[in-house]
């Protein structure tokens, strides 16, 4: 499905395509699986990242010194529990630095808000940019609530990758956090009635874990 708005980011990309197809195959393993999340993370990681902002430094190369550029400021990586953690590689190996801070937070079935079971947050120090992880975007109940609590926190930039979304979830957002950018491998074509994405690809959770 096409969403078109201006905070929105949908991967355009072969091996986007490629590997979305892998992670809806109900017959690929939890092997496969989590190598089809990695490798999407990894993708969805360079577009996050490209506009990051950069100081201008100095480097000694074996033959001179010569003029480059570095990421400025600090950034932090937020996974939401537990499915958040099989896109966290990726993004560390792109940012070695980068914090991780991680965010317990699941969907209640039966009311489908979500639920805050873990968060160690310091009271000060922010970073300048936080990237928010989590491979499904349904009713957006979770990452909304992860962006309160990063705003409460005073990050001043705050972004949030996944895997797919549903246009429901998106529109959530954009309307609530009109100043927090969303990045996406897709964007599914609907909530069902119990407020799973579809065509989707099931308990991202459960698949990374092999807890079907």
């Amino acid at each position: 499905m096409h969403f078109q708005h201006s905070l929105v980011t949908t991967l355009q990309h072969a091996l986007a395509c490629h590997h979305l197809a892998g992670l809806r195959d109900f017959s690929v393993s939890s092997a496969g699986f989590r190598q089809h999340v990695d490798c999407l993370a990894t993708l969805l990681a360079y577009e996050v990242t490209r506009d990051l902002p950069l100081q201008a430094v100095t480097v000694q190369t074996p033959l001179e010194a010569t003029a480059g550029s570095r990421l400025l400021g600090r950034l932090a990586i937020v996974p939401i529990l537990r499915a958040g953690l099989g896109m966290t590689d990726a993004f560390l190996r792109l940012l070695p630095d980068a914090q991780v801070r991680h965010l317990g937070i699941c969907r209640d079935e039966s009311t489908a808000l979500p639920q805050e079971y873990y968060q160690k947050l310091p009271a000060a120090d922010p970073p300048e940019v936080a990237v928010i992880l989590d491979p499904m975007l349904a009713t957006g109940g979770s990452v909304l609530h992860a962006i309160q609590l990063l705003k409460r926190w005073g990050v001043p930039q705050i972004r949030f990758a996944c895997l797919i979304a549903a246009p429901e979830g998106l529109q959530q957002l954009i309307n609530q956090h009109a100043d927090v950018r969303v990045y996406t491998a897709a964007v599914d074509r609907q909530l069902n009635a119990q407020r799973y994405i579809l065509p989707g690809l099931g308990d991202a959770g459960d698949r990374i874990f092999n807890t079907v």
